[in-house]
């Protein structure tokens, strides 16, 4: 998966953290989930502010 992958991310990251609210959760953390996926394969360092908003709120709407 790539940082573009919002949708893909935010399914995984739903499986992975079923326990956590993702409206709590900020975006330094988002971005260490996001890179410790088993199948992310990009850029640390390119995930910004706009891509991790628009993966939180997919994962948002993944978990209601």
């Amino acid at each position: 998966m790539k940082w573009t992958d919002v949708r893909d991310i935010a399914i995984s990251l739903s499986e992975k953290h079923s326990d956590i609210d993702p409206k709590t959760v900020r975006f330094v953390d988002l971005h260490n989930f996001v890179v410790d996926l088993p199948d992310f394969d990009d850029d640390h360092h390119r995930g910004g502010e706009k891509v991790l908003e628009a993966i939180q709120a997919a994962w948002i709407d993944e978990s209601e």
